[in-house]
């Protein structure tokens, strides 16, 4: 089949989104399928003109290329999924959050104002229509389908994605928490810095970027852990695969995360995670005393939880295996097989 792959495209950001995608199209070229990423560049602020960026998905014209048809389109974000095709499915990543659960919080975007609350209607109204649209519709947790059918009364089935290839090994039980993330607001690392101002023996290492770090890293120094909190930036997949190998347990706790690669990721290394009693998704995997620690979303609960897997070795070990037991389960054969049934 040709196949195309529709995703939104924040330029110059890179994350698990991008990961999953550009890996499901590896996948499907690998099963002998002419599979091709296609992508609009998004910005999703100021909310006037997030419906104007919409539209421009719906305008397109995915139902033949070069001649040829195109079988079927698979979107997966806001907006790629108000693309019209006759063979669409969606594998939902989240909808435009801050329409929904994020709205009248601090990370939403619509204020009081008469026609902003209209404009965050009409986001809805154009999810109802547009992911109705879809053949077949999958989410990639139950935190994810369970939100859809809240605003939308549409039912997905829930369809978790493999984590993305890496050396995944362990090597032993290290003497750092590990934290791979976009650095943003909603990823809430500074949780992690602050236990480790809270806690004077811990040592912790963050991966990733993003425009959060500038202001992590003056909190990092304002508490004076400059010297335990190591800013690793964006890796390699080699340095990478090394971190979870040689952590002794990750952190991995945004704010009512859609699924979360993290754990996934962590759970392949054998590592066990520590994550928040409100991190949505991640919930789905972690489980307090099974697979790592869900505790409070405060530096103490993180700081306590962090000590104590780093002071039982076997314990942590006992959870990283549980943890490897589910991932190992999320397969892209098994991924597919359902995707395109």
């Amino acid at each position: 089949m040709r196949i195309a792959v529709c995703r939104p495209q924040v330029p110059f950001a890179h994350g698990g989104a991008e990961i999953f995608t550009d890996t499901l199209v590896e996948q499907l070229r690998a099963r002998g399928h002419e599979a091709e990423i296609v992508s609009v560049p998004f910005k999703w602020y100021p909310g006037a003109r997030v419906l104007t960026q919409a539209f421009t998905w719906r305008l397109l014209d995915l139902t033949e290329a070069d001649g040829r048809p195109i079988d079927m389109v698979v979107a997966t974000k806001f907006p790629s999924y108000v693309v019209r095709h006759p063979e669409k499915r969606v594998w939902l990543v989240h909808q435009f959050r801050q329409a929904y659960e994020l709205d009248r919080s601090e990370l939403g975007q619509f204020g009081e104002a008469p026609e902003e609350r209209a404009l965050r209607r009409k986001v809805q109204e154009l999810d109802r229509v547009t992911l109705g649209e879809a053949t077949r519709l999958f989410a990639t947790s139950r935190n994810v389908a369970g939100r859809l059918e809240r605003s939308t009364g549409l039912v997905a089935e829930v369809l978790p994605h493999p984590a993305q290839a890496l050396a995944y090994r362990n090597d032993g039980h290290g003497d750092f928490v590990l934290s791979v993330n976009r650095l943003d607001r909603a990823k809430r690392v500074d949780l992690l810095v602050e236990a480790a101002a809270a806690d004077p023996s811990l040592r912790v290492v963050i991966a990733g970027d993003g425009p959060e770090r500038a202001r992590l890293e003056q909190l990092a120094h304002a508490r004076g852990v400059g010297g335990r909190v190591r800013f690793a930036g964006r890796v390699s997949v080699e340095e990478l695969a090394d971190l979870y190998a040689t952590c002794f347990a990750t952190f991995y706790a945004p704010v009512d995360e859609d699924f979360g690669l993290g754990p996934y990721e962590s759970f392949l290394s054998g590592k066990p995670v520590i994550t928040a009693t409100d991190a949505g998704g991640p919930l789905e995997v972690v489980r307090d005393g099974s697979t790592g620690a869900v505790v409070d979303p405060e530096p103490a609960a993180v700081a306590r939880a962090a000590a104590w897997l780093r002071d039982h070795p076997d314990e942590a070990a006992a959870y990283g295996r549980t943890g490897n037991a589910i991932a190992v389960e999320v397969t892209w054969e098994r991924a597919i097989a359902r995707l395109l049934a």
